[in-house]
């Protein structure tokens, strides 16, 4: 197989994996699996977020518990 073609194949495997974890997504039928192979997609293709103003990131992070007040669990 030529590397042209490969580099083509790549590409449509990848843009498939896309198409189909944001169908999942928005949906709402991710499970957590799913959610796990985007945040890692995301991340090995070097796409950050900046939580700015009145983002969803902001939301998020908003929403997150302050580990610091959870009280440990003694084993």
């Amino acid at each position: 197989m030529e590397k042209a073609n490969k580099i083509e194949l790549l590409e449509t495997l990848h843009t498939v994996l896309i198409k189909e974890l944001l169908d999942k997504i928005k949906c709402g039928e991710a499970k957590p699996g799913d959610l796990n192979v985007a945040r890692q997609l995301l991340k090995d293709n070097g796409i950050e977020c900046i939580p700015t103003e009145k983002s969803p990131m902001e939301d998020l992070m908003s929403n997150l518990p302050d580990l610091d007040v959870i009280p440990s669990i003694e084993r």
